[in-house]
């Protein structure tokens, strides 16, 4: 089965979480039937609208790798892909619906919806006001300024079947004549939506639940156009903790925000697809795993909440296991975030061979790149705290004779480190802790790091019996400050 269908964002600003989950859905949709994935802009609001706004929803669906096979920047059969390059489209169908008697040209100013909506609220402060149907059998005046309204029926119901939500039945009564074209041309969202939609021959409108409202007019527009109604799948909805609509001052809600805090394509994708989905009692999925299991079948209807801790938690998920991210890939993501810290012109290969050394640990790429720092410059960067309880005189002869003793192993591996180091502590009658923590800090500059002999064999032998006699002058210079 083929499909086609869409993600249609405003670009007002970022492009919200929210919005990712609800691009993710079609996209996963799209993928499993080999079907097509269109991107189209809605840009009406032109107050607010920028292109700086588009470039960033260009900019994170890329980088979430939902790449789409129509729309800017692609192109496709059925453009423009925005809505302000389209404004004759729907001035043509505004007047096919005139013409068919199902709209009407409104002149009532706002002054005078202003006054009929001040004298219901006088007769009845808790009356909703309605358009009341001033100008439906009006005679055209050409020479005044006028919004396109739809004729909205006033009897009988509409009833559809939603895929995640099931039948939805509501009374005509409850529309009133709304407003399909302003006086400047350019639509409102619902009609400006459902003309895109039926000449790009979209067969699936998939969003959030907020828009359920919408529907209803829009199926009413479809039938008004003789046009086939496509199906709807409506999703629930992404709270904050508190169950408020999730914003700002509940976290971070632009995507590209978790990019700069280091955390990958997949776990974001991973945790939005949880809200409205799921896969019996699976949590952790691959792009691939995603798509063959998605179904509208397995979505529900309870909205969910936003739970940092969680979202957390499937990162770290995904950042350990080689299968949901390969090394290569790792180390492509991993650079960027190198590079903030000065760490510029690193060989990837270099980088490979120090990350076993954290996958285990490293919460975020970010956090990634703060613990393997130490391996790749000249010098470590000292933790002033660290070095100043564990590299002193005491601990200078240790890690002199500790430089010695390693530097006679004939084979610098991990292994081979750990086995002549143990066995020169028995001999000793000492422990590894006696040694370790000056050791540590010496060839680290820090006293939380990897495993010893992990670092030891990463640094390389040289680099390591240098940063340990170093560490051992450093310890000895502080003895002669007190």
């Amino acid at each position: 089965m083929s499909t086609r269908v869409r993600f249609a964002p405003s670009p007002t600003g970022y492009l919200h979480i929210g919005g990712v989950r609800t691009a993710l859905f079609n996209w996963l949709w799209a993928r499993k039937n080999r079907g097509t994935f269109v991107l189209r802009i809605e840009d009406t609001d032109q107050e607010r609208s920028t292109d700086a706004s588009k470039q960033v929803i260009f900019e994170s669906l890329s980088w979430l790798g939902l790449d789409w096979d129509e729309g800017p920047g692609v192109g496709g059969n059925y453009g423009p892909y925005e809505q302000m390059a389209r404004l004759s489209i729907y001035k043509e169908y505004a007047e096919r619906l005139i013409a068919a008697g199902k709209a009407f040209r409104c002149y009532c100013t706002k002054e005078d919806l202003d006054k009929a909506r001040e004298a219901l609220k006088a007769k009845d402060p808790k009356a909703q006001f309605r358009y009341p149907g001033t100008c439906r059998d009006r005679r055209d005046q050409p020479d005044k300024p006028y919004v396109v309204r739809f004729k909205a029926p006033e009897e009988g119901t509409l009833t559809y079947v939603d895929k995640v939500f099931g039948e939805v039945t509501t009374p005509n009564a409850a529309q009133q004549d709304f407003v399909l074209l302003r006086s400047d041309g350019v639509p409102l969202y619902n009609f400006g939506a459902v003309i895109d939609d039926h000449l790009m021959e979209i067969d699936l409108v998939a969003r959030g639940r907020d828009h359920m409202v919408n529907t209803p007019p829009q199926i009413l527009l479809y039938q008004a156009l003789g046009a086939k109604v496509p199906d709807f799948a409506h999703l629930p909805m992404m709270l904050a903790p508190n169950g408020e609509k999730l914003s700002k001052r509940h976290g971070a809600v632009n995507v590209l925000e978790y990019r700069k805090e280091g955390y990958t394509p997949q776990a974001v994708l991973n945790y939005l697809v949880r809200f409205g989905w799921s896969h019996g009692d699976q949590e952790v999925f691959s792009l691939k795993g995603l798509i063959d299991a998605f179904s509208w079948e397995a979505c529900g209807r309870a909205d969910g909440k936003f739970d940092t801790k969680k979202f957390s938690a499937i990162l770290f998920e995904h950042l350990k296991s080689p299968e949901l991210l390969p090394d290569a890939e790792y180390v492509q993501r991993l650079l960027p975030f190198l590079e903030a810290r000065g760490l510029t012109g690193l060989d990837p290969a270099k980088v490979a061979g120090a990350l076993y050394t954290v996958r285990e640990r490293a919460t975020s790429l970010k956090d990634a790149a703060d613990r393997l720092d130490f391996f790749f410059r000249d010098e470590p960067v000292f933790d002033e705290k660290a070095a100043t309880k564990f590299l002193v005189p005491a601990s200078a002869e240790s890690l002199r004779a500790v430089a010695t003793l390693l530097e006679g192993t004939p084979e610098w591996t991990e292994p081979a480190l750990e086995q002549r180091l143990v066995q020169w502590l028995e001999e000793r009658g000492l422990q590894m802790k006696d040694i370790a923590q000056a050791a540590r800090v010496a060839l680290t500059g820090r006293s939380a790091t990897p495993g010893l002999f992990q670092v030891l064999y990463v640094l390389g032998k040289d680099v390591s019996l240098a940063r340990l006699r170093k560490g051992a002058e450093r310890a000895e210079a502080a003895g002669a400050k007190v």
